[in-house]
């Protein structure tokens, strides 16, 4: 009930008491005219408003098909007519990109097709995504398909007639986003997520401390990412996705993806991709769980629909130029699912020649990272009735350059030398396969091989290798020949195995470091040097091993660490505890090459630390050469610099000392004489006694001296 007084039907205000005050009245003037629209008082709600479409958003319209007469079929015969021939053609297509509920082909007056067909698909996703992929399809040499969705037509024809020039839009000038590559000590920076996500700190990692380049409260919702080459910071929020960057770390650009969780730049960082797994689950018209966006502009290139590729991110995955990116796909047809490749190409983001590469069976394929290249594997079938198949594919030719059949294959792996030489793959096998009772399938004899493929060498040859103890981890050495393997010797111990590839034989071993506690392997990105990591239940165990001679430099432990990393110099080494992780104990220790700490620093609930990465030298090998060759020339100039700056840091520590003195001595002084002011006060408190020149009973004291026998030695001389 409404206590607002009203003249007509309160006539006595002592009724509600001596204290009641009169609500404000807000309705609106008679007169009152409201002239503000609704689109421009709530148009950010107003955007998601539900709109009535009938179903037509579900229509597409095929254009450019043959034009065939309608043939009576005879009776008895099994015979297709030519309308059916082209109608099951057709229909083929267009089945691979959802199921077609409903199709109509006009039949002009002379009974023949009147040269386009109407589909009506089962959602709107799928009809957008069969007007995406078909439009221009080449049916054959004189039949190319125009498509578009049934709404478009209204679209269009609503289009004015009078041409209008663009308003030129300001060129925003966002400032040299690749400030950092100028720094003259080349001291490399380092993002710190910590307080649960709630903080975000850019450091530079200046000796002798870190300089503090830039902090900010709440700078992201869910975590943050460099992009490949250094030049952004991205942060992911409830709506979207923000890039930051220059020597303010200003917003560059904005993405609308409300949910996203994932995202992934592609290498050259000129796209990309992020994932909301809500997106779809809300049912928007034109909602897609993965978007591809171009960083420059903004502009969504393509979208996707979430599927079994999402389980793995990256659910898209770039060749190294950023010219392709592709994703494993699985067709619905009448004959059942069909695993295919799609390979796009940019900047139109349009399928390769129009057509998927169809691979019954694929598990996983990956980019060389140089190359076009594209290596996939298909596990055997029937416990070997049909071999596991590795193929390397040329793209956009679609050229088979290699393949490679494998026989009792349980499991495979391929990874790639970061100069794309050589492709390794891992693959698990089994000597005999027995069916259990639960329809689960038990291996024995279980043993594994290196496949390793030598790209650069002509019809690209094989060298094996057999491997008899469980590998626990394997690694490429980033510049250079060498690969490395964690063998399984027990649970606490494993053995480290190095070894050189050589074409045209096996890998020679150089060196075995037994009985180490290392399950994990991280390369310096110069190469050279390694860590040998015990994670995870080794709680953290450190060696640091210069492969040259494969002496170990230092050796150390940072307990519960969960995260090693590299900077892009393969100077120094971060190890972290991440509140991710571990709830307690959370910080992060840098470590140079050597293996010596040179900070630990505890931050409270720090999630991750990450280095800003650098784009590749521009300097050639030759050049690289004559730097290392005459590096001692070099290093005296670097060893005047560290000089200089440590006694510059010596004198800034002299100083901080100096004033933390002067301080203290007039903290001191002021209190004696607020100690001197306080004397009357306490003289008569203390009935006259002036008890500030009393000694503390020092005069009571004794000295007393006691002799202890510690040992007795006894010595019998001849």
């Amino acid at each position: 009930m409404s206590r607002r007084k009203n003249s007509e039907s309160i006539g006595n205000d002592s009724e509600f008491g001596d204290n009641y005050v009169e609500e404000p009245d807000f309705s609106d003037p008679e007169d009152f005219v409201d002239d503000i629209a609704e689109e421009e008082l709530l148009g950010d709600i107003l955007q998601h408003k539900p709109k009535e479409t009938g179903g037509f958003d579900s229509i597409i319209v095929v254009d450019g098909i043959p034009q065939v007469a309608k043939e009576e079929k005879k009776p008895g015969s099994d015979q297709k007519t030519r309308l059916e021939k082209l109608q099951n053609i057709i229909k083929k297509l267009y089945n691979s990109y959802g199921t077609i509920t409903n199709e109509y082909w006009p039949i002009d007056a002379n009974n023949k097709t009147k040269g386009y067909v109407f589909f009506e698909y089962k959602r709107p996703e799928q009809a957008a995504e069969a007007v995406k992929a078909t439009n221009g399809h080449k049916l054959d040499k004189t039949h190319t398909f125009v498509v578009n969705l049934f709404t478009d037509f209204e679209k269009y024809a609503n289009i004015s007639e009078t041409w209008q020039p663009p308003e030129p839009q300001p060129y925003p000038d966002l400032g040299n986003l690749h400030y950092f590559l100028e720094e003259p000590d080349c001291f490399n920076q380092y993002a710190v997520l910590s307080d649960a996500g709630g903080s975000t700190a850019i450091y530079s990692n200046s000796l002798p401390e870190p300089t503090l380049i830039e902090e900010r409260k709440l700078w992201t919702e869910k975590y943050i990412k460099w992009s490949p080459l250094g030049t952004y910071l991205a942060t992911l929020h409830g709506k979207g996705v923000a890039l930051w960057g220059g020597e303010k770390f200003g917003q560059i650009k904005r993405f609308s993806h409300p949910g996203v969780e994932f995202i992934d730049f592609s290498p050259c960082e000129k796209y990309l991709v992020t994932f909301s797994p809500m997106a779809e689950s809300h049912g928007q018209p034109g909602a897609h769980a993965i978007v591809v966006w171009e960083v420059l502009t903004g502009q969504e290139k393509r979208s996707f629909s979430a599927d079994r590729t999402a389980a793995v991110w990256p659910a898209l995955r770039w060749s190294h130029n950023d010219k392709y990116f592709a994703r494993l796909q699985r067709v619905e047809r009448k004959d059942g699912p069909v695993e295919t490749i799609s390979i796009y190409e940019t900047p139109s983001c349009g399928l390769l020649d129009k057509k998927s590469l169809e691979v019954p069976g694929v598990r996983d394929f990956s980019w060389s990272p140089s190359d076009t290249i594209i290596s996939y594997w298909v596990p055997e079938v029937n416990y070997g009735e049909t071999p596991a198949r590795v193929t390397l594919l040329k793209i956009p030719s679609r050229e088979v350059i290699r393949t490679k059949n494998l026989f009792s294959v349980i499991d495979l792996k391929m990874h790639w030398q970061s100069s794309g030489e050589h492709l390794c793959v891992k693959v698990d096998r089994y000597n005999r396969a027995k069916k259990e009772k639960d329809d689960t399938i038990k291996y024995v004899g279980v043993h594994y091989n290196f496949e390793i493929f030598h790209l650069r060498e002509k019809n690209v040859p094989v060298d094996s290798m057999e491997i008899k103890d469980k590998i626990m981890a394997f690694a490429w050495e980033p510049v250079g020949s060498k690969f490395a393997i964690v063998t399984s010797v027990s649970n606490t111990s494993n053995n480290v195995s190095f070894y050189c590839v050589k074409s045209g034989t096996e890998p020679a071993l150089l060196k075995t470091l037994e009985k180490k506690a290392c399950n994990h392997l991280f390369w310096s990105p110069r190469g050279q040097h390694i860590i040998l990591a015990g994670l995870l239940n080794l709680n953290g165990v450190f060696e640091f091993v210069d492969t040259n001679d494969f002496t170990v430099m230092g050796a150390n432990d940072h307990f519960m660490c969960t995260d090693v990393e590299w900077d892009p110099t393969g100077r120094y080494v971060f190890t972290a505890v991440s509140w991710w992780g571990h709830k307690i104990d959370n910080g992060f220790w840098l470590w140079t090459f050597q293996g010596r700490v040179v900070h630990r620093h505890n931050v409270q609930r720090m999630c991750n630390v990450q280095w800003r990465p650098r784009p590749k030298t521009l300097l050639s090998e030759r050049q690289i050469k004559n730097i290392k060759k005459n590096l001692n020339k070099y290093g005296a100039q670097f060893d005047l610099k560290d000089k200089m700056r440590a006694s510059r840091a010596s004198k800034e520590l002299i100083e901080g000392r100096q004033r933390l003195v002067k301080a203290f001595t007039e903290y001191r002084n002021k209190c004696i004489e607020l100690w001197k002011e306080q004397k009357p006060r306490r003289l008569q408190l203390r009935d006259g006694v002036d008890t500030d020149s009393l000694s503390a009973g020092g005069g009571e004291m004794e000295e007393e001296s006691v002799e202890l026998i510690v040992k007795k030695e006894v010595t019998i001389i001849p």
